[in-house]
């Protein structure tokens, strides 16, 4: 929503998403993860199954690195592509919520790379802890997580006000 106001939209505290709401969308996120990270187990199995190296497949359920490289590939390219194309995962689509920048826009890719890449900092999880319900891939990328109908409403409000104050002040 572009408007030739001079004043700017600003996201403030009373349109973040909720502490459960946050909590709903790191779990079905974390379950989409899961099945994605068996679609991939599943197709490497099949390749590496036809080409008959049952070493490498014996070797997988106890190599520690290859699985952490492809939880971590399967992670970023999940919420990469998600919050790239949409600002939203499965789990925000499911509770409403959206991610922006500090003007209530989606934010740029090179915004949502750093958001993803700081999911990788080990106890990001535990970053909401005691806070106003952001975290630390939020904090350092400089994004929000709100709920997207309250986001849309105050947007309008705030935009519809200084459209008046433009007519107004043009008398």
């Amino acid at each position: 929503m572009q408007n030739n106001s001079k004043r700017q939209f600003y996201v403030s505290q009373d349109i973040y998403a909720s502490l459960s709401q946050r909590f709903l969308n790191l779990l079905i996120d974390t379950l989409i993860e899961v099945l994605l990270f068996f679609i991939v187990l599943v197709i490497i199995a099949a390749n590496i199954e036809a080409k008959g190296e049952k070493a490498f497949i014996n070797n997988l359920g106890t190599n520690t690195i290859l699985q952490y490289t492809i939880t971590t590939g399967i992670a970023l390219l999940y919420y990469n592509i998600c919050e790239i194309f949409t600002a939203r995962t499965v789990g925000k689509y499911f509770t409403q919520t959206i991610v922006v920048d500090e003007n209530g826009e989606k934010p740029s890719h090179e915004t949502i790379l750093i958001r993803s890449l700081c999911r990788l900092i080990p106890f990001n999880a535990f970053s909401f802890i005691g806070i106003s319900g952001r975290g630390w891939h939020d904090t350092i990328s400089k994004t929000y997580v709100v709920n997207k109908n309250l986001l849309a409403e105050k947007k309008r409000l705030f935009y519809s006000a200084a459209q008046d104050e433009n007519d107004n002040s043009g008398n």
